[in-house]
C-alpha cells in the first residue's frame, strides 16, 4: 500500500533469501541468465542484455562463469557500472582481468515498421561511453554497443601516443584474437542461437528496405538471392571448394574491402543461378549497393546455416517472409506451434511420401524435415553440432535424400513457391518437388507447374498429406470447371434414416477450404493420413452438417484440437477461430462395409488448446501458481557449442520459466491414447 501521490516502484533485484529454493518468480521479473540466481526488473533494456548475454555463451562459447552483470568500475574517478562485464577464462573478477565489455540499451519501438540501422559515425555520440570505459580499462580489448537491433563492435588498438578503437564486424570466440581475414571469417562460423539469427535476418532486410530505400518486396528478394548464395557456398565448401560467401572483421566498412566482397559473391550468384535453372530467369542481378552487400555478408557469413538447428533457420526465415508475402487470397501461414504439433501427431516415416497442396512458404514440409533430422540423430546416437564430420555428412546426405525423394509441396502463388523453394534449401537442400498449380484444379490446369505435377504426384498417391488451406467466405471457388470435380460442391439433402445423398444439383459458389478437405483425402492412399487446419464453422455450424457426414464416410477421424484465437492472431494477423483435424482415409471395401450396416464405433482423441505461449498482442506467457506469480524450474544440462572446427564444452544449471503452452503436453496426451486405442482400420 503507497500514501497518495507516491508511485510504486519495483527494486531493481528482488531479494530471495539464503538457502531458499524459490520455484516462482513475481511480476514484473526476469531471471537472470548470468547468475542463474536474480530476479531483475524486467524492461526494454533488461531484455536486450539477457538477450545478449545468451548469445555470448550459446554463440560465442563464453562461459557464464566468465560473464558479470552490473560489475563496478572506476573511470575517470566515477563510479560505473558496466552492463556485462566478460573476464579472460576461469580467472577472478577484477578490473585487471576483464576482457571485453557490452553497453545495453532499450531496443527501438518501431512495431512492424522497418528501422533505419545507423553507421559507425552516426552513432558516434552513443559510442562515446562505450570508447570511455574500453579506455579507462588497460585489459579491455573489446567491446560491443547494441540496443538489440544495433550493434556496433569496437577493437582496441593502443598506439605509441593514442588509443584508437576500429569498427570490426563481429567479435571473435571466447579468448581468441582477431586473427586474419582467413581465419576470422572461414574457420569461426558458428551455429546461430535462434534469437539473434532472427535479428540478424531482420537486420538484413531492414538495412536494405530503410537505408537502401527498396521497396519491400525488392528487398525481400535481394534478401533471398544472398541466402542461396550462403547455402550454395557451404554446400561446396562440404565438397572441398573454398569458401567465397565471407567478409574479413573490417572489410565492409572500407571501400576497397566492400569491391572484394562483391567480386567474390557475384560469381557465387551466377552459380546460383546455373544451379537452381527451375526457380530463376537468369536475368536476376544482386543490386545493392557495396555497402549494403557488405553489410549483409558480413551478417550472414558469421553463422553456419547447414549445422544451425532447422526450426531456428525457419523462425527467422518466417519472420522475414510473413512481411513481405502475405497473400491476399486467404493465406494465413500457420503458427510454427501448430504446425509441429500436426507433425508429430501424424509421426511421418522415412518411407512416406509427404504432400502440402497449400504450401505458402514451405512451413510444414520444413517442419517435416526437422522431424526427420531429430529421428535420424536419434537412431545414430548422434547429438546435434557435434557430430563428427563423417556423422554430420552422413545424416545430411540421408535428410537430403529424403528431402528430394519423399517431400511435396504446391501453390496457386509462384512467388510462395520460390520462397517455399529457399526455406526447403536452408533446412535441407530439398529441391525440384515444389509446383505451382491450383491444387482445387488438379489435375487440370494451366500453370507451369502442373505437368511435372501429373507425373509425380497423382492423386491417391500420397501416404501424408499435411495443409493450412487458403478460407474464407470472400474468397468462394465459383468456376464450374472445378466444382464439377467435388462431390462436396454438390446441394446435399437429409434422408429419413439420417444420412445424407445428393440432391444432383450444383452449388454456385463453394468456401476453398470445403473443397481442400475432399482433395486432400482423395491425394491419399487407403489408409494414407492428413492434418489439416479449419475454420471452427465446419466442425460445428449446423449447416455443415452434410460435409461432417461426407468426412465420416470416407475417413476414420484420428483426432481434434480446438485452437484458440491467439494461434493465428500473433503470427498471422487473423483473428479467427481454427481446429485442426486429423484424418485417416479409408479404404473402399471399409466403406462398403459401413454402407451394408456395419458400422464401426472408435474413440476419437479430442483436445482444446487454451494457451500456446503467448497472448493477443504477442507477449510470452508462462505457467503460474495459484497466487499469481510465474512457475520457476531448474533445468541442468551440458552444452555443446561447435565455431568452426572446435567444441567447446560448457556446462549450464538454470532456473527457467515454463512456457505455458498446452501443444506439447496434447501431443503427450495423443500419444498416451494411442498407446490404449490403436488407430482405427489397421
Amino acid at each position: 500500500m503507497t500514501s497518495k501521490g507516491k508511485k510504486l516502484s519495483l527494486p531493481d533485484v528482488e531479494a530471495v533469501e539464503d538457502g531458499k529454493e524459490d520455484s516462482s518468480l513475481a511480476d514484473g521479473y526476469v531471471l537472470d541468465f548470468i547468475s542463474g540466481e536474480k530476479r531483475l526488473k524486467d524492461n526494454s533494456k533488461e531484455q536486450v542484455r539477457q538477450r545478449i548475454a545468451r548469445a555470448l555463451f550459446h554463440e560465442y562459447g563464453i562461459s557464464v562463469e566468465d560473464m558479470e552483470g552490473d560489475f563496478s568500475v572506476s573511470i575517470s574517478g566515477k563510479r560505473k557500472k558496466l552492463d556485462i562485464a566478460i573476464f579472460h577464462h576461469e580467472s577472478s573478477h577484477t578490473i585487471e582481468n576483464l576482457s571485453r565489455v557490452v553497453v545495453c540499451r532499450q531496443e527501438p519501438k518501431v512495431g512492424r515498421n522497418t528501422a533505419r540501422l545507423r553507421d559507425y559515425e552516426q552513432a558516434d555520440k552513443d559510442l562515446e561511453e562505450l570508447k570511455t570505459i574500453m579506455e579507462g580499462i588497460k585489459s579491455c580489448n573489446f567491446g560491443l554497443w547494441t540496443n538489440g537491433l544495433e550493434f556496433f563492435y569496437l577493437e582496441k588498438q593502443v598506439k605509441r601516443f593514442e588509443v584508437r578503437f576500429e569498427p570490426i564486424g563481429d567479435w571473435p570466440p571466447t579468448e581468441e584474437s582477431m586473427g586474419t581475414r582467413d581465419v576470422a571469417s572461414i574457420a569461426r562460423t558458428r551455429q546461430a542461437d535462434p534469437e539473434m539469427l532472427r535479428i540478424a535476418f531482420r537486420r538484413c532486410h531492414n538495412f536494405i528496405h530503410g537505408n537502401e530505400g527498396m521497396p519491400k518486396d525488392a528487398a525481400f528478394w535481394q534478401f533471398l538471392y544472398l541466402i542461396f548464395c550462403k547455402m550454395h557456398d557451404e554446400q561446396q565448401a562440404v565438397k572441398g571448394q573454398p569458401r567465397r560467401f565471407w567478409a574479413g572483421p573490417k572489410e565492409q566498412f572500407d571501400p576497397d574491402g566492400r569491391r572484394e566482397i562483391r567480386r567474390r559473391i557475384e560469381p557465387l550468384f551466377e552459380e546460383v543461378k546455373d544451379e537452381y535453372k527451375d526457380l530463376f530467369r537468369g536475368n536476376e542481378e544482386i543490386t545493392l549497393s557495396d555497402r549494403a552487400l557488405a553489410f549483409m555478408v558480413s551478417e550472414l557469413a558469421k553463422y553456419d546455416f547447414t549445422r544451425t538447428d532447422v526450426d531456428a533457420k525457419g523462425g527467422a526465415y518466417q519472420e522475414i517472409v510473413g512481411t513481405n508475402l502475405r497473400g491476399d487470397r486467404g493465406q494465413y501461414f500457420t503458427p510454427r506451434g501448430v504446425i509441429r504439433l500436426a507433425v508429430q501427431i501424424l509421426d511421418p516415416k522415412e518411407n512416406e511420401r509427404i504432400l502440402d497442396p497449400a504450401c505458402g512458404t514451405g512451413g510444414f514440409l520444413v517442419a517435416v524435415l526437422s522431424y526427420m533430422m531429430a529421428k535420424f540423430r536419434a537412431e545414430e546416437d548422434v547429438i546435434a553440432g557435434v557430430e563428427s564430420t563423417e556423422e554430420f555428412l552422413s545424416i545430411n546426405e540421408r535428410l537430403r535424400k529424403f528431402a528430394q525423394s519423399q517431400i511435396f509441396g504446391a501453390d496457386f502463388d509462384q512467388f510462395l513457391i520460390r520462397a517455399s523453394q529457399m526455406n526447403m534449401v536452408m533446412a535441407g537442400d530439398g529441391r525440384g518437388h515444389l509446383y505451382h498449380l491450383n491444387s482445387l484444379e488438379f489435375p487440370s490446369g494451366y500453370l507451369d507447374g502442373l505437368k511435372r505435377a501429373k507425373e509425380e504426384i497423382q492423386l491417391g498417391t500420397m501416404d501424408v498429406v499435411l495443409t493450412n488451406p487458403p478460407f474464407g467466405s470472400d474468397i468462394p471457388i465459383t468456376d464450374q470447371n472445378i466444382l464439377n470435380q467435388y462431390e462436396l460442391a454438390q446441394v446435399w439433402e437429409r434422408t429419413e434414416d439420417g444420412e445424407f445423398r445428393r440432391t444432383g444439383k450444383k452449388q454456385s459458389s463453394v468456401a476453398p477450404e470445403i473443397l481442400f478437405i475432399e482433395r486432400c483425402l482423395k491425394w491419399l492412399k487407403p489408409g494414407g493420413r492428413m492434418g489439416i487446419v479449419l475454420p471452427d464453422g465446419i466442425l460445428g455450424n449446423p449447416a455443415a452438417e452434410y460435409i461432417r457426414w461426407w468426412i465420416l464416410r470416407h475417413s476414420w477421424v484420428l483426432a481434434s484440437v480446438d485452437l484458440p484465437v491467439e494461434a493465428f492472431i500473433v503470427e498471422a494477423n487473423v483473428n479467427i477461430l481454427t481446429s485442426l483435424l486429423f484424418l485417416k482415409r479409408k479404404t473402399t471395401e471399409e466403406i462398403r462395409a459401413e454402407d451394408l450396416g456395419g458400422k464401426v464405433d472408435y474413440p476419437v482423441f479430442m483436445a482444446v488448446a487454451e494457451k500456446v505461449g503467448y497472448d493477443r498482442r504477442g507477449n510470452t506467457l508462462y505457467e503460474r501458481k495459484p497466487d499469481g506469480e510465474e512457475k520457476v524450474e531448474i533445468r541442468e544440462r551440458k552444452e555443446r557449442i561447435r565455431i568452426g572446427g572446435r567444441v567447446i564444452e560448457r556446462d549450464l544449471k538454470r532456473k527457467e520459466k515454463i512456457l505455458d503452452d498446452d501443444l506439447p503436453k496434447i501431443h503427450q496426451k495423443y500419444r498416451e491414447f494411442r498407446q490404449r486405442y490403436p488407430e482405427p482400420g489397421q
